[in-house]
């Protein structure tokens, strides 16, 4: 889907390569893309270094992480679980100079790759920018255009902030092992339990954060504590652990620019009916189940057989029907009220998060003078900013801030 979109949308002059580990089903895929692709070089290569050649791997022609790295200016990669997957491969790109883009949600791949590649990226002038879809650009714009309108009205800073999703989509077999992996890799380490469970697990300096107090990134929340006119109750948003600690990474990135004070979740709305309240404890119970069921043997045993695998995901019908809609509302440290609005249509996981992935990366190739001087391990607001946001308003994405 990422190629496809890059085929019907990047401009002429624009060089793409195809990369993975069949020459059989990347020569597929490039003929399916129509005559623009018909160009595109393939470069057989495989993410899992330790694993043996299997029936679909071209192994003997394959080229390395690192070579692959050198022959571009910025690779985009959908391989996951990026902790199975990914660290190679954001070495080879810091290593030679070249940009990188992915859609990770995985908190700590995302701290690995932090500890051991910030610096060095620092230092070679690379942008490694994690989390280019569905997780975590609306997020991470929608606060950031949200702070650029309170500052543009010397509004203060940001305090208490929300976002509230709603979406129509399909489950993706990635997500689930991507989650799947997160609990395997916690299991017997304390420490990376702690970390996981951190609400500042990625940002760079967790002793200088503000203290959450009573808020919690996983919490049924009654509308009207968010912001007057929001009705109904909140139920926890699946990806809302995640892509809150990428919004405060962005904050402290950028010397917390949001605010000192700043304090952000993300709910899910369930509608704003009399049962609101029952539908997201309801909704709380499920994911609750779903990760409780994961980690214990017996269950996680029915769930790997109920659950999608890995590969699997909405039909073409729900991609094609999806949407997502973030509304992010703020109270400002002057006592003004402000709400941000990032929505597209498109099943979030997978055609909305082909579009956000394909204009970061062309973002890196064709802006790459505009964007802000920053250096290293970095979140889509504090890479790409303002010109992804208005990228994004090209192939409509709404992405728009106002004063209530």
């Amino acid at each position: 889907m990422l190629a496809d979109y890059l085929a019907r949308t990047a401009p002429d002059g624009i060089r793409i390569g195809l990369a993975g580990r069949s020459q059989a089903k990347l020569e597929a895929t490039r003929a399916a893309l129509g005559p623009r692709a018909a160009d595109w070089p393939i470069i057989i290569a495989d993410a899992d270094a330790d694993a043996d050649a299997d029936a679909d791997a071209d192994a003997d022609d394959a080229v390395a992480l690192a070579e692959l790295a050198s022959r571009t200016r910025v690779v985009a990669t959908t391989v996951g679980p990026y902790a199975k997957y990914g660290t190679e491969l954001v070495a080879a790109a810091v290593a030679a100079g070249t940009d990188y883009v992915d859609l990770t949600g995985e908190v700590l791949f995302v701290r690995t790759s932090i500890d051991a590649h910030h610096d060095k990226a620092r230092a070679n002038g690379v942008k490694v920018v994690h989390s280019c879809g569905y997780d975590s650009i609306p997020s991470d714009l929608g606060v950031h255009v949200l702070h650029r309108k309170v500052q543009a009205d010397g509004a203060g800073e940001l305090t208490d902030t929300t976002l509230v999703a709603s979406l129509s989509g399909g489950v993706s077999g990635g997500t689930i092992d991507s989650l799947r992996t997160q609990i395997d890799l916690s299991r017997g380490d304390a420490a990376l339990r702690r970390l996981a469970a951190s609400p500042y697990s990625l940002s760079p300096d967790r002793t200088t954060e503000p203290d959450l107090g009573r808020q919690s990134d996983v919490a049924i929340v009654d509308g009207t504590e968010i912001a007057p006119q929001v009705r109904g109750w909140k139920a926890p948003f699946v990806m809302g652990s995640y892509n809150t600690r990428i919004v405060r990474r962005s904050n402290a990135l950028q010397n917390w620019a949001y605010g000192r004070k700043f304090k952000y979740r993300e709910v899910m709305s369930v509608g704003d009916s009399r049962l609101s309240r029952l539908y997201a404890a309801g909704v709380a119970a499920v994911l609750g189940g779903l990760v409780l069921g994961l980690s214990v043997p017996p269950t996680r045993f029915l769930l790997d057989r109920l659950l999608p695998a890995p590969g699997q995901g909405p039909s073409e019908k729900t991609q094609r029907t999806g949407y997502f809609a973030m509304d992010i509302y703020t109270t400002t440290t002057t006592g003004a009220r402000y709400a941000s609005r990032v929505t597209a249509q498109g099943d979030p996981g997978y055609r909305a998060t082909a579009v956000l992935l394909g204009e970061s990366a062309l973002s890196l190739v064709l802006d790459r003078d505009r964007l802000p001087d920053e250096a290293g391990v970095l979140t889509p607001a504090t890479a790409l900013g303002d010109v992804l946001v208005d990228r994004l308003r090209g192939p409509g994405v709404e992405i728009s801030a106002r004063k209530l």
